[in-house]
């Protein structure tokens, strides 16, 4: 085996917030990787619209940066618990990790998750303490909280001995000690070149290649992304496509595009060598997993193994009356081609056709995962109806088990009372209970996964907004028991039309309304929350009667409370297990999955 000296293979990890992206985006800059007249936004790396709009990385990618004529080729990470699909597996593809801790929060549930991933795979961890110019930073205890968390999964000696960087991502600087020492980003480079190893392989060996991504190029078609394990690779090579769960399948393809990346570029090559990551194009059959192989040696590597879905929730073709009005692709045959066209993409994420040929079971590993897709999958003018998300149960030993959500939750003390009696109701059990500086107070709870579904929200209201909370996959225990219901039923609209001020005004005494005057409604849409548990028809569309007797104060104008729009989440964790979301392009609306009253009536006395 021979180590490529002129490469490092470097994954940024952190829980979400902690500042992964902006310090590519510092990296790339102090580097060179940008003119200084370029026009260059913020969190560069954070390329899609939703990943902008919502401050958080949903895909890994990659770039690289040229230092002391070295080539450091880094994976942004998403920090999500949601999205740990992405980091698991990547983290085969590089040779070491700098693992992020916001110098106040310290370390988080999703940090704890990934540190276990690469400390399982035996990578050494460089560990920056970010975020120290923060005015309530407290980076000392971080350190030891960062060092206690290595001691509790079990860390070697050597990975003990990592050594420590403090930076603020922001500024732009880095250094050995907690000051700013005027080199930048220099002494996180240097750490870098002397603490992660340069990849190693057999350079005169067979060709392999594993595909850890795939992108996608109007121009050049499929991309996949991966790392020469062993040999190198030159353009117009033939190699045979094998995976390791399917060995039979194997395929002769020619490489006709190859490149590496530059900065936030590919920038074509004619061969590329042990250790490096490329980009190969001009093969569609490629997908995550397969090995590129010399044809006289056709051995599959072996793919790291993803953990399990847990939330499942059926995709349905719209059948509402004002069904195909708003979407451009609205029939089961193209709402079933996206749903496994994603999973070219998406290794976390499982598909499966049902009786029906119009529902579609799709799994994932949380709400945000699956609004993900479905938020994406509006925005390119798909039309269809999503059920309430629920949780998958296996059965262990002949006992019934389901998933379990280790949740970490600051809040200030005021409100750490009111959490803990939801989170309480909700079979949560409390397992640590800290005050930290300024005043906020860390829960840390072990809940049922299911218990989560619809908390959000209202934990927001509950904290006044100040309230964060963290959630990770804490494995599966034997079922808790029963959770109550929502504590509020639903305001149904009683007929087809559009809602008038003079029927809302009315129908608002009765709880909180989704809509606005003017918006259409059908029999059976959902239209407001009801104050009571019970659900209850409202008729919004119920005009004003004219009379030719003018009473004092008759014509007023009617007060109406500001509707409460929710968003796709939102509507996501409102639904009752008899409701549906109905999503187009254009709108989000609740409705029941019976629309008519009589049906609903039957179907509730059994």
């Amino acid at each position: 085996m021979t180590a490529n000296g002129n490469i490092r293979n470097v994954a940024i990890i952190a829980h979400v917030d902690h500042g992964k992206t902006t310090l590519v985006d510092q990296l790339l800059w102090q580097s060179g990787a940008f003119r200084e007249n370029q026009t260059v936004s913020e969190r560069v790396m954070d390329s899609g619209d939703l990943e902008r709009e919502r401050g958080i990385t949903i895909l890994a990618k990659n770039t690289s940066v040229l230092y002391k004529d070295t080539k450091i080729n880094i994976v942004d990470t998403p920090g999500h618990a949601d999205f740990g699909g992405e980091v698991e597996r990547v983290l085969n593809m590089v040779d070491g990790v700098v693992l992020l801790v916001d110098a106040f929060e310290g370390p988080m549930p999703q940090t704890k998750f990934v540190l276990r991933n690469a400390l399982e795979l035996d990578l050494p961890v460089v560990v920056c303490i970010n975020k120290v110019d923060r005015p309530e930073a407290r980076p000392d205890e971080v350190v030891d909280e960062v060092l206690e968390l290595f001691m509790e999964l079990e860390a070697s000696d050597a990975q003990l001995n990592s050594p420590f960087v403090f930076a603020s991502a922001k500024k732009g600087w880095a250094a050995k000690e907690m000051v700013n020492d005027g080199k930048g980003m220099e002494p996180l480079f240097d750490t870098l070149m002397e603490h992660i190893p340069a990849p190693s392989g057999d350079p005169t060996g067979n060709t392999q290649i594993l595909i850890y991504n795939i992108d996608y190029s109007s121009y050049l078609g499929r991309i996949g992304v991966g790392r020469v394990i062993n040999g190198t690779v030159n353009i117009n090579d033939m190699v045979t496509i094998v995976n390791i769960h399917e060995p039979g399948k194997s395929k002769n393809v020619n490489i006709s595009k190859l490149y590496e990346f530059a900065g936030l570029d590919r920038e074509e090559v004619k061969e590329a060598s042990v250790g490096s990551i490329i980009a190969i194009a001009g093969i569609p059959e490629i997908k995550i997993g397969d090995t590129l192989c010399h044809p006289e040696s056709p051995t599959p590597l072996p793919f790291s193994k993803i953990s399990e879905p847990t939330l499942t929730m059926n995709f349905i073709v719209n059948n509402s009356p004002f069904a195909g009005k708003e979407g451009k692709f609205v029939t089961s045959r193209q709402i079933r081609e996206r749903l496994y066209k994603e999973l070219n993409t998406d290794v976390s994420l499982r598909v499966e056709d049902t009786e029906s040929t119009d529902v579609f079971k799709v799994t994932g590993r949380g709400e945000l995962h699956l609004s993900i897709l479905i938020e994406t999958m509006r925005r390119e003018g798909y039309e269809f109806q999503v059920s309430k998300p629920t949780v998958l149960y296996k059965e262990i030993d002949g006992q019934k088990h389901e998933p379990m959500e280790a949740v970490t939750i600051d809040v200030p003390e005021d409100f750490s009372g009111v959490v803990i009696q939801k989170l309480g109701s909700r079979r949560g059990e409390l397992q640590q209970m800290s005050t930290s500086k300024g005043g906020y107070t860390r829960l840390d709870f072990m809940i049922p996964a299911r218990g989560l579904i619809g908390y959000r929200t209202e934990f927001l209201t509950d904290t006044k907004g100040n309230g964060i909370i963290n959630t990770l996959f804490g494995g599966y225990s034997p079922y808790k028991g029963d959770i109550p219901e929502r504590p509020q039923g639903s305001l149904i609209s009683f007929e087809t039309g559009e809602a008038v001020p003079y029927g809302m005004y009315n129908a608002q005494e009765r709880g909180s309304l989704f809509i606005s005057p003017g918006t259409k409604v059908y029999a059976g849409m959902v239209v407001g929350r009801n104050a009571r548990r019970d659900d209850m028809e409202v008729n919004i569309c119920k005009q004003k009667k004219l009379t030719n007797v003018r009473a004092s104060g008759s014509d007023d104008a009617l007060r109406l409370v500001p509707a409460e729009i929710l968003s796709l989440e939102q509507c996501l964790e409102f639904i009752a297990d008899d409701e549906l979301v109905e999503v187009t392009p254009e709108s989000l609306r609740i409705r029941k999955k019976l629309l008519n009253s009589t049906d609903r009536s039957r179907a509730k006395k059994g």
